[in-house]
């Protein structure tokens, strides 16, 4: 998901967003561990997502 789409959503949707990536994150490791994890880039890709959430909903605490 693109930063733009991601600031447009309140807190709650981020916090939704940030469990779902933390659980595509785990599968990511379950997939490495068993040796299916074909697409390693994803790794990458959902660190930086969680990443950008985690900034984003700390900004929109410091705004409240």
């Amino acid at each position: 998901m693109e930063l733009k789409e991601l600031r447009q959503k309140n807190p709650e949707q981020l916090a939704e967003h940030l469990a779902e990536l933390r659980r595509e994150q785990f599968n990511l490791r379950m997939q490495k561990g068993t040796g299916q994890l074909a697409q390693t880039h994803q790794f990458r890709r959902v660190r930086r997502e969680i990443a950008q959430v985690k900034h984003l909903l700390g900004t929109k605490k410091q705004e409240q």
